[in-house]
């Protein structure tokens, strides 16, 4: 670099602590979100109006298979800044439509009931197809919001960190991820703790239409107190790319050779594949899990989010300082995956105690194994990105992530309602088959870190954004 290219670079400011913590609160948001859909509509859609398991899994996955988008929402906010910012309006639009999205998304749930639910039983008509359609058409909406904002803020913290304290940025932001899941958990248990005894519909209609006002509002609102001013202090994007090799001189056609350049990509690509599908194949099934098995009231099953998320805050806290830099991230995850199955079997035994407690310290240990893989898994990936191409790298880490979940939410909801085919009157078996598939998942996403290699991927990136930019000037 030239003298002024380091002055420049000293220039910019090293992220503080307090940043890290703003910072979080987005995420906070986004968990808050999944506690509405993933917890709250989920066991409405399978226990209260009887949607079939596998149908009610199909449309929570819809916003995971809108995935392919994170790579061109990546690009864009590499190459198209808004208003000066490559990335904090693409946070604040996003954030703005997926609340939107999520209070529309149940006023459209109970029309569906209407038509098709009589006496507790599903039943397949014109007006159920229509308004499935018009459900899966907010989920979509909901789903490229998602992925808009998350997409953004993701390569805002490449673009504010450096390799020396993005593990501890990783951390702290990962952790208020679960201080939201806590949070959205305490919220939504308080304003249903009416539904606890005999509801009637319009009880139930009155209490979560209020809750998908009330969140959805304080999401948004900590979006933007979350980033506002951090691109224009700390990011690095300009100083990091130079002027040949900056992001918005990459075309998408550019941006898709970029990626499947190096093999590297492609195996990372496959370890985030199955680990999250593995990690996250529990999410469409545990509330009802709770409510069927457990005989839990809903109040109670929406506070199991607590238990897990304080599990996940507790290894948050301590992997991105202490174990991460002690054991390395490789070893890290490693272990963070053999916990992850040892806990996922404990959920499963526990429905055959039918006994709450079980359930509870069986989330606390999932919760522990789940920050270890996370924090480990996250800190590589943000490793295994070119700066020069951040958006388009993180969008191509998201898409792994968010296909994994859509095909973990069906599987899940699928293997349900396989095993209660299977397993007549026996729901602690049909349950605890999600489980076991969930272990074995778990143990087979080793081998495919065991292949990644990050030298070389940053040797064979550097190479290939050389060629293929080399190539287009040609």
């Amino acid at each position: 670099m030239t003298f002024d290219e380091q002055k420049t670079f000293l220039d910019v400011p090293t992220v503080n602590i307090l940043t890290m913590f703003r910072l979080g609160l987005f995420q906070m948001g986004l968990s808050m979100m999944s506690i509405l859909t993933l917890g709250v509509l989920n066991r409405v859609m399978i226990k209260e109006i009887a949607i079939p398991a596998t149908i009610g899994s199909l449309i929570l996955a819809i916003p995971y298979f809108i995935a392919p988008t994170r790579i061109l929402f990546g690009q864009f906010s590499d190459g198209k800044p808004l208003l000066g910012y490559h990335r904090t309006f693409y946070i604040w639009f996003g954030a703005a439509i997926f609340a939107i999205a999520a209070y529309l998304m149940i006023q459209v749930m109970w029309q569906l009931n209407n038509v098709a639910t009589i006496n507790n039983t599903w039943v397949w008509n014109l007006g159920s197809i229509g308004w499935l359609a018009v459900l899966s058409l907010v989920f979509g909406i909901y789903g490229l919001a998602i992925c808009a904002s998350g997409t953004a803020f993701a390569a805002l913290l490449v673009d504010i960190s450096e390799e020396d304290n993005r593990s501890q940025v990783v951390g702290i932001v990962w952790s208020m991820l679960m201080v939201g899941i806590i949070v959205g958990a305490i919220i939504s248990s308080s304003l249903l703790e009416q539904l606890d005894g005999n509801t009637t519909l319009e009880t139930l209609q009155t209490a979560i239409n209020r809750l998908f006002l009330v969140v959805p509002s304080i999401v948004f609102c900590l979006s933007l107190i979350a980033t506002v001013g951090v691109e224009k202090k700390y990011s690095r994007f300009f100083i990091r790319a130079n002027s040949q090799n900056r992001d918005d001189n990459i075309s998408l056609e550019t941006a898709w050779k970029i990626l499947t350049a190096s093999p590297q990509t492609g195996l990372f690509f496959m370890f985030l594949l199955v680990m999250t599908i593995s990690l996250f194949m529990q999410d469409p099934i545990l509330e009802p899990y709770a409510g069927q098995v457990f005989n839990m009231p809903f109040s109670e099953s929406t506070k199991l989010n607590v238990f897990y998320g304080t599990g996940i805050l507790i290894a948050y806290s301590i992997t991105g300082f202490f174990i991460v830099p002690r054991l390395g991230k490789r070893r890290t995850i490693k272990l963070g995956c053999l916990l992850v199955a040892f806990s996922a079997l404990l959920l499963g035994f526990s429905g055959f105690s039918a006994n709450g407690n079980y359930l509870k310290f069986g989330l606390v240990i999932f919760g522990l194994s789940t920050g270890f893989v996370t924090t480990g898994a996250v800190s590589l990936m943000l490793d295994l990105t070119i700066a020069e191409a951040a958006g388009t790298f993180i969008g191509a880490w998201g898409l792994a992530q968010s296909i994994s979940r859509g095909i973990a939410t069906i599987i899940g909801g699928s293997v349900l309602d396989l095993g209660k085919q299977i397993f007549v009157g026996n729901l602690s078996l049909a349950y605890g088959a999600v489980f076991a598939l969930e272990a074995a998942g778990m143990i087979i996403s080793i081998w495919f870190l065991n292949q990644v290699n990050v030298a070389e991927f940053k040797t064979s990136g550097k190479q290939a954004l050389s060629k293929v930019l080399e190539s287009d000037l040609d």
